[in-house]
């Protein structure tokens, strides 16, 4: 089997450790950002959307505020993070703004990534910055979260996110270019694994030990992150981020560990939702709407004639046709009380009616799976 090509992928998340962008004696490594913004750009020039999940906030504050080596208290990290931060957005906005890409920083919790309703309002937002050709840069909000709420690695967050915009590849840059048969520091006979078609418990044996003073990450949360990303229909790459150019080497051929899936971001959604999320409620659409949602069409209010259930934003629900048939299923925009008295509206009434914008769609096409191949209407 031969590796992926990074070319191929549509929607590419970033993953950049602390390690990498900070060196603890002098500070960021800025012509090494300048070099990888570079790739960056070379990717988003040919129309790949790009979201960069970069550690490097308490590292950068801990530097500024003088604090010592070594774990840091809750609240000292909390303080550098909040130092940090500034400068490390700021750092990723002129580093992409010279190459005429704008920047927007998104900061993630645990429970962002989690909450139905929060998860929702975080991939909506990236889906706009997306949109926009803006390129989102993403990290843990450090300066709130706690390690009982917390991912505590970017590793893992970053699979969060890439499952959460439905990237179709991950690409964590590491201090090392891929995962050995053994650690291979200490062990000499230690071999790479180029592709990874399947996660065994072999391969998670395989998974090294603790990282350094600036990074929270390790083989072991990289295995984490590839279990996540591959079930959400994402190929990741573990690639050596130290040298200048790390990204146009990896899409040159350079060495990587690839671990792969058969599936796609799409696939993988439509499976989440039509199999394993329990229906919370019932809509039920007329004749024109049923045939809309056949043919890929998301589901308007206006097509709606009745509403069943105690629902929140964001739950799955059923949508059945007037002669009681299941159409399809999915994620709710609106909660039962909104759904119910946009029955039958128009689009542009949603703002009159409930006194804020809304969202267009009641359920949007991304997030409904068709459950009959067809119906009588």
């Amino acid at each position: 089997m031969s590796a992926p090509r990074l070319a191929s992928f549509h929607r590419i998340v970033i993953k950049v450790g602390s390690s990498l962008l900070v060196d603890g004696r002098s500070g960021l490594r800025a012509a090494w950002l300048d070099a990888l913004a570079e790739d960056i750009a070379g990717l988003h020039a040919k129309g790949a959307d790009i979201l960069i999940v970069s550690s490097g906030a308490i590292a950068l504050g801990r530097a500024v505020l003088g604090l010592r080596s070594g774990a840091l208290k809750l609240e000292e990290a909390q303080a550098a993070a909040a130092v940090g931060q500034i400068a490390l957005s700021g750092n990723w906005a002129a580093a992409l703004q010279r190459r005429g890409i704008q920047a927007g920083q998104v900061l993630l919790t645990y429970g962002d990534t989690e909450e139905r309703r929060r998860y929702l309002n975080a991939r909506e937002t990236l889906g706009k910055l997306l949109e926009m050709r803006a390129v989102p840069v993403i990290n843990e909000n450090d300066t709130v979260a706690t390690s009982e709420i917390r991912y505590g690695d970017n590793d893992r967050l970053a699979a969060r996110v890439a499952s959460m915009a439905s990237a179709d590849c991950l690409v964590l840059l590491s201090d090392i270019d891929g995962l050995y048969t053994a650690p291979p520091q200490s062990d000499p006979s230690a071999t790479m694994i180029p592709i990874v078609a399947r996660i065994t418990p072999e391969i998670e044996a395989m998974a090294g030990g603790a990282a350094s003073e600036l990074s929270r990450g390790g083989m072991r949360t990289k295995i984490e992150a590839a279990k996540i990303a591959v079930a959400a229909g994402a190929h990741l790459a573990i690639a050596n981020g130290k040298p200048a150019h790390a990204i146009r080497a990896l899409g040159e051929g350079g060495r990587a560990t690839w671990f792969t899936t058969p599936s796609n971001p799409r696939k993988a959604r439509k499976r989440w939702i039509s199999g394993t999320l329990e229906p919370h409620g019932i809509v039920t659409v007329d004749a024109g709407a049923a045939r809309a949602l056949v043919a890929g069409k998301s589901l308007l209010p206006a097509g709606v004639t009745q509403v069943e259930g105690h629902f929140a934003r964001g739950d799955c629900v059923l949508v059945r046709s007037a002669a009681g048939a299941e159409v399809a299923r999915g994620l709710i925009a609106y909660d039962a009380a909104d759904a119910q008295q946009l029955l039958g509206r128009n689009t542009r009434d949603i703002a009159i009616v409930l006194g804020h914008a809304g969202r267009a769609a009641m359920i949007h096409r991304d997030d409904l799976v068709l459950t009959a191949s067809g119906f009588d209407a």
